[in-house]
């Protein structure tokens, strides 16, 4: 039944893909021309998004889409921002990259927003972020990354490897074995995440076996079935993104090799895969992420109560990076709340000040001098079911490598992105 509803809803992101035009998302007020974010206007505050709603990456971007709708929704039926209601902008990139730059580029020039919440892949980000630099527009990046942006101008709400691979890795070393074979996406998110798996199973005493990079439209796995049939790793690092890796992970299950070797990834379930590929395939696949569905407690309760109140069954499952779309508009409007304007410099101060927002995976603080959030992470295992048994939770987990490399109160001029080497 959850897979039935998947299909359903996959084969409704198609359809709404055909629109290429910007849909304007306005809540509580009648439509009107954005104009220039100001602090003394009474009218609605204009506010944009950009999300893949269609195209490769539309597993991700639907739910991202989504999710900004309700914040803008939760913020307004709670007064707003400075007392005046949020009208979103929102555009669909259709996970093509020219579509980004176009869109960014109309939010600044043409909607005059406030703020820009957008992207998924590292490369979406850094086609649109010296657009909005220059705009001097806040950017939210609301997702899973490689880790080492430093840009004031630039506020990042998802995991880094930090967060993520630095639990993971020593779990399956204390769980499964210190051998490892890394997967990764061939592309900037997949070589510097390989680099960063590399270090830490290093420092846990392990040793890669072997690191092969895949093409984003692969769907053929019967090469790296192979190595991974003759190496027999203990663990499997999959650093695979977008809808191919959902056929490696079948044909790994195909193949019989849960029994030799262990997958663990950073990406998996943030597109829905585990409804997707099966309970089969996605028994034992660990994961760590901000945000799991079945955690209980009462920030998550209120949260899925409103998200299926919205949108029903439309949705079997809640995404990590939905929830970090959720925290970033709440932490946005608590920002601009303490600032008591829309004036960028007095925004930017008071978000780095350490807003805080309790959100449904528990409190997200933001780092003031990194511009990365604090956060809860969940470490979890497939189950026989098709969802997720919670193994582990880290509380309020730092993101280490970009507070010890980037400090933005101190040189609010840098404008880098740091890697492991570096």
């Amino acid at each position: 039944m959850r897979n039935e509803s998947f299909s359903h809803w996959r084969s409704g992101i198609g359809r709404v893909g055909i629109a290429t035009t910007a849909v304007v998302l306005f809540f509580g007020l009648s439509a009107c021309q954005a104009a220039q974010p100001s602090s003394t206007t009474k009218g609605p505050i204009s506010v944009g998004s950009i999300d893949d709603v269609s195209g490769g990456l539309s597993s991700i971007g639907q739910p991202k889409a989504d999710a900004a709708k309700l914040a803008i929704k939760d913020i307004n039926s709670n007064g707003g921002v400075l007392g005046r209601q949020l009208k979103l902008v929102a555009y669909d990139a259709q996970s093509d990259n020219t579509k980004y730059i176009q869109y960014a580029n109309q939010l600044a020039q043409q909607d005059h927003v406030a703020v820009v919440e957008a992207g998924i892949t590292s490369a979406a980000r850094e086609a649109i972020r010296p657009i909005l630099d220059s705009a001097q527009i806040p950017y939210f990046y609301s997702q899973l990354y490689e880790g080492g942006v430093c840009d004031a101008n630039v506020f990042a709400t998802g995991m880094v490897p930090s967060q993520q691979l630095a639990p993971m890795i020593p779990y399956a070393t204390k769980h499964y074995g210190k051998t490892f074979t890394i997967l990764a996406a061939d592309y900037n998110f997949g070589h510097s995440e390989a680099v960063w798996a590399a270090k830490y199973i290093k420092q846990n005493g392990g040793t890669v076996v072997k690191t092969e990079f895949l093409s984003l439209d692969q769907t053929d796995f019967g090469s790296s079935i192979n190595n991974l049939q003759r190496d027999k790793p203990s663990v499997v690092v999959s650093l695979l993104v977008g809808g191919n890796q959902m056929s490696f992970y079948k044909q790994f299950a195909a193949a019989g090799l849960s029994g030799t070797s262990h997958i663990i990834s950073p990406t998996f379930g943030d597109g829905q895969e585990q409804l997707a590929i099966g309970a089969k395939a996605t028994e034992g696949i660990v994961v760590a992420n901000l945000y799991l569905q079945e955690r209980t407690a009462a920030a998550n309760s209120a949260f899925l109560k409103q998200w299926y109140a919205a949108y029903g069954k439309s949705y079997p499952y809640v995404t990590p990076s939905a929830v970090a779309v959720w925290n970033s508009w709440h932490l946005w409007a608590a920002g601009v709340n303490k600032a008591g304007s829309l004036d960028r410099a007095k925004v930017l101060a008071a978000l780095q000040s350490g807003i805080s927002y309790d959100g449904p995976g528990g409190k997200v603080t933001i780092n003031g001098a990194s511009h990365h959030v604090v956060q809860n992470v969940v470490v979890a295992e497939g189950t026989a079911e098709g969802n997720f048994r919670v193994l582990e939770v880290d509380n309020q987990v730092a993101p280490a490598f970009e507070e010890s490399k980037c400090n933005l109160i101190k040189s609010p001029t840098t404008n880098t992105q740091y890697i492991p080497s570096n």
